[in-house]
C-alpha cells in the first residue's frame, strides 16, 4: 500500500461516524421538510418538493439564513427548523472537532510528510547522492555539492537538524525526511530505487545504522557507489564484506596526513591545495623528528600511535586518564587528563618538539595546548575539534593542524563524489618520491599564480563532451587545443592536464601535444573559471573548430552559404 492509500484509509477510518451522523441527520431534516405541512399564498396546503427541502436544509445547516421560500412557513414548519438547525450544528461541531484531531494526528501528519517527500525524489530527473545523516557531517558534505550544483536528497532522524536544513539558502532545492534511515522503507522512500541515484552516503552518529544503510542498498541495488562512515574495526569489516565501496574512518585518514606532514610536508601541501581542504597553499613545516606528546589513546591516539610508532627518529609519550579502559601503548604512558602542568611536565613537555591534544573533549582539548603552551613556547601542535561549532576559539588557538572529523569526512566524500581520478593521482604522486613533488608544487604555484586551483575531471563520450566527441571522429586534437582560451586561441587558459586515463594506462602530467581519443579520461587542475571556458569548448562545435584549426565559422546560415560560394 502507497502512501497516498495510507493517507486515504487513515482519514476514512478515523472520518467515518463523523461523516455518517452527518449523513443522517441531513437525511432526516430534508426528510422531515417534505412532511411538514404548510400552505402557499393563496392559503392552499402546500408541501415541500424534495428538491425544495434539501436546497433550504443546505443553507440552513450552514447557519447562513437565507429565509423561508418559496411561501412563508406554517406554525409545524418553523418547529421542524428549529431542531433540525440544532441537529444540524451539533452534528457539524462534532465533524469538524474530529477532523482537528485528525489533522494534529501524529501518524497521518508523517505519512503525509513521507507522501510529500516521496513525491518530490521522484520528480528528481538527474543524477543525485542519498545522504543519510545531516550532523555537522552532512551539513557540509552537502553544502560541497550544492556549491557544485549536484542534487542530494538527505534523511536524518532528528528534527532539530532538519530544521536547520529548512532555513539553509542552497541554491538548488535539497528534499529532506525527518526519519530513521536504517528503515528499508524509508531509504526507497528517499530515491534507493530511483535510476537517477547515483550514490548513497551514510554518515549518521551511529555505526550500526551505517552498517544497516550500507547492507539495504548493496541488496536492493547492488550496482550503486556506497560510502560509509564507521570508527570501529568490527563494523568496517562487517560493511566491507557486504561490497561498500569506500569506508570512511576519520581517525585514520588524519593519522595518515599527520604522517605524511612529518614524512614528505610536500605531499601533504599537494594533497590539501588539490583536495580544496586548504584555501592558503603554504608548506607546513613539521619536525620530524624529536619527542611528541600524545594527550588521550581512544580511537583518535590510537590510529596516530600506529602510524607515528614505527618512525625511527620520533618518541612518542602518552597521555592517557583512563588507561585500564582504553589500554596502554608500548611507550611511556602517563596516567592523567594532560590538562595539569604537573601531568605534562611528566610527560617531558619542556623537551618536547610536538604536542597532540586528541581526547573527546574540546574544552579539555584546548585547556591541554593553553597549558602545554605556557610550558614550551615553541611546541608544534596538533588538536582534535570534535564539535563544529567550536570553530570560532578552535581558530583562536592557532594550533599548527586542527583535527575536525565531521569536515575530513565531508572533504574526503566531495572528493570521492566529484573527483574520483584525484585519487588515482595523489596515489601515483605518492610513489614518484618528494622532490618529483616538489617540482609539481613549483610549477602549480607559477601556472596558477599561487591562487587555489580549481580540479575537473573530463571524460570523452557523446553525452558530457558532445563536440569533441563529433570532432575526433575524423579528426586529431591534442591537449594543447583543449587549452586554448576560446575567446582568443592566441592565449592560455590557466589550467594544466594532471593525469590521463587510456584504458588501463595512466599517465601523470601529460604533454600538451598529447592527441586525444574517444573515451579518455582527464583531470584537469586550473584557476577558478578556467573550467567554464573549457566547457564552453566542449559543447560548441564552432568554438572547437576555431580553436582547432584557427577559422572563424559564422554561426548564421545564410554567411556560411554565402562563405562556401
Amino acid at each position: 500500500m502507497d502512501k497516498m492509500n495510507t493517507v486515504i484509509y487513515l482519514v476514512m477510518r478515523r472520518m467515518r461516524i463523523p461523516l455518517l451522523v452527518l449523513l443522517t441527520v441531513y437525511t432526516v431534516a430534508i426528510v422531515g421538510m417534505t412532511l411538514m405541512p404548510g400552505v402557499d399564498d393563496q392559503g392552499n396546503p402546500w408541501r415541500m418538493n424534495f428538491f425544495e427541502a434539501y436546497y433550504f436544509v443546505s443553507y440552513m445547516g450552514t447557519t447562513i439564513g437565507f429565509g423561508e421560500l418559496p411561501y412563508p412557513f406554517s406554525s409545524v414548519q418553523r418547529m421542524w427548523v428549529t431542531l433540525s438547525l440544532y441537529m444540524t450544528v451539533i452534528s457539524w461541531i462534532y465533524a469538524i472537532g474530529s477532523l482537528l484531531a485528525l489533522v494534529q494526528d501524529e501518524a497521518l501528519r508523517n505519512t503525509i510528510v513521507e507522501s510529500r517527500f516521496a513525491r518530490a525524489v521522484g520528480n528528481i530527473h538527474e543524477p543525485f547522492y542519498l545522504i543519510c545523516g545531516y550532523g555537522d557531517t552532512g551539513s557540509a558534505l552537502v553544502s560541497c555539492l550544492e556549491k557544485r550544483l549536484m542534487r542530494s536528497v538527505v534523511i536524518e532522524i532528528k528534527p532539530e537538524r532538519i530544521n536547520m536544513l529548512i532555513l539553509e539558502n542552497y541554491p538548488v532545492y535539497v528534499p529532506k525526511l525527518c526519519a530513521d534511515a536504517s528503515k528499508p522503507i524509508h531509504l526507497v522512500e528517499g530515491g534507493l530505487k530511483n535510476p537517477y541515484c547515483a550514490g548513497v552516503v551514510a554518515i549518521t552518529d551511529d555505526n550500526l545504522v551505517n552498517l544497516h544503510i550500507a547492507i539495504t542498498t548493496k541488496l536492493l541495488r547492488p550496482e550503486l557507489t556506497v560510502i560509509g562512515r564507521v570508527d570501529s574495526h568490527d563494523v568496517a569489516a562487517n560493511m566491507a564484506s557486504f561490497g561498500s565501496d569506500f569506508i570512511i574512518n576519520p581517525f585514520k585518514i588524519f593519522a595518515s596526513k599527520l604522517h605524511i606532514a612529518l614524512q614528505s610536508p610536500n605531499l601533504l601541501l599537494l594533497r590539501d591545495c588539490l583536495s580544496g581542504y586548504k584555501t592558503s597553499c603554504q608548506l607546513l613545516e613539521a619536525p620530524q623528528s624529536g619527542l611528541w606528546v600524545l594527550c588521550g589513546y581512544g580511537r583518535f591516539g590510537k590510529a596516530v600511535y600506529e602510524r607515528l610508532k614505527g618512525k625511527k627518529d620520533l618518541r612518542l609519550v602518552v597521555i592517557e586518564a583512563m588507561p585500564e579502559k582504553t589500554g596502554l601503548p608500548a611507550v611511556e604512558c602517563i596516567k592523567g587528563r594532560g590538562t595539569e602542568a604537573d601531568t605534562l611536565q611528566q610527560a617531558h613537555i619542556e623537551e618536547a618538539v610536538g604536542l597532540i591534544a586528541g581526547t573527546d573533549d574540546d574544552v579539555n582539548n584546548l585547556s591541554i595546548v593553553m597549558t602545554a603552551r605556557e610550558l614550551n613556547p615553541n611546541l608544534f601542535v596538533v588538536i582534535r575539534q570534535n564539535r563544529a561549532d567550536n570553530q570560532i576559539i578552535f581558530e583562536a588557538a592557532k594550533a599548527d593542524i586542527t583535527m575536525q572529523p565531521s569536515q575530513i569526512i565531508a572533504n574526503h566524500i566531495r572528493v570521492l563524489l566529484t573527483t574520483p581520478k584525484l585519487v588515482d593521482f595523489l596515489r601515483l604522486t605518492k610513489q614518484r618520491g618528494s622532490q618529483w613533488t616538489r617540482q609539481l608544487v613549483t610549477r602549480l604555484k607559477k601556472e596558477l599564480h599561487s591562487m587555489p586551483p580549481e580540479i575537473w575531471q573530463m571524460t570523452i563520450n557523446q553525452d558530457s563532451t558532445p563536440a569533441l566527441w563529433e570532432f575526433l571522429k575524423e579528426n586529431l586534437i591534442n591537449l594543447r587545443c583543449l587549452q586554448m582560451d576560446p575567446r582568443d586561441r592566441d592565449n592560455k587558459l590557466a589550467c594544466l592536464p594532471l593525469l590521463l586515463i587510456r584504458g588501463e594506462e595512466k599517465i601523470q602530467l601529460p604533454d600538451d601535444t598529447e592527441c586525444l581519443r574517444q573515451g579518455d579520461q582527464v583531470l584537469w587542475c586550473g584557476k577558478p573559471g578556467a573550467a567554464s571556458w573549457m566547457e564552453w569548448t566542449l559543447h560548441d562545435p564552432l568554438v572547437l573548430t576555431y580553436l582547432a584549426t584557427g577559422q572563424i565559422v559564422s554561426r548564421s546560415y545564410v554567411w556560411r552559404w554565402l562563405q562556401n560560394k
